[in-house]
């Protein structure tokens, strides 16, 4: 699995009380068991991080923005970056970051999920978008989207510096 984020924290490296607040911020407003049901299925979601067999890879790229935002207030924003330490420690875990200075790349603006195994053909691409999810599965859409990726790794941090950068947004909260 690959995502690329710009405005938050990949979903599946959120906290419970991020995602409340993304979900409590969204286009339109969301009735609470809205709400609830969409945050539980985030959380359950997370699971497939945790597997003790067989973790799934995970390779998740996030911009400079993501990490500054005070999303629920500092508190929630420390604990969310605490989180994102935590979580790249894990082997099978790989978290990088686009910083201001790389400007404008490839993708940015827009949130791309990249689920993708053994077989390429079952690859899939979901663009999470105001009005709700756009799925791409065409191989040369595909292509495209494996191309912009490795655009947009090429611009970012190695995982040891995306560390440093998030423990110098923690000093600055």
């Amino acid at each position: 699995m690959r995502d690329s984020t710009t405005a938050r924290v990949p979903g599946l490296l959120q906290t419970r009380e991020y995602a409340l607040e993304i979900f409590r911020q969204a286009v339109t407003e969301l009735p609470p068991p809205d709400i609830e049901h969409r945050l539980s299925f985030r959380i359950k979601r997370q699971a497939i991080l945790f597997r003790e067999d067989e973790p799934t890879p995970y390779e998740a790229i996030t911009h400079e923005a993501a990490l500054r935002m005070k999303v629920g207030g500092a508190k929630v924003a420390r604990q969310q970056l605490q989180h994102l330490l935590d979580m790249s420690d894990r082997d099978h875990i790989t978290l990088r970051a686009i910083t201001f200075d790389a400007g404008a790349y490839p993708g940015s603006g827009q949130s791309i999920h990249y689920a993708h195994g053994p077989v390429p053909e079952l690859d899939t691409v979901y663009l999470d978008q105001a009005h709700g999810l756009a799925f791409v599965d065409a191989d040369a859409e595909l292509r495209r989207y494996r191309t912009l990726f490795d655009r947009i790794e090429a611009l970012a941090l190695p995982p040891e510096k995306t560390r440093d950068l998030i423990h110098n947004v923690m000093r600055d909260l």
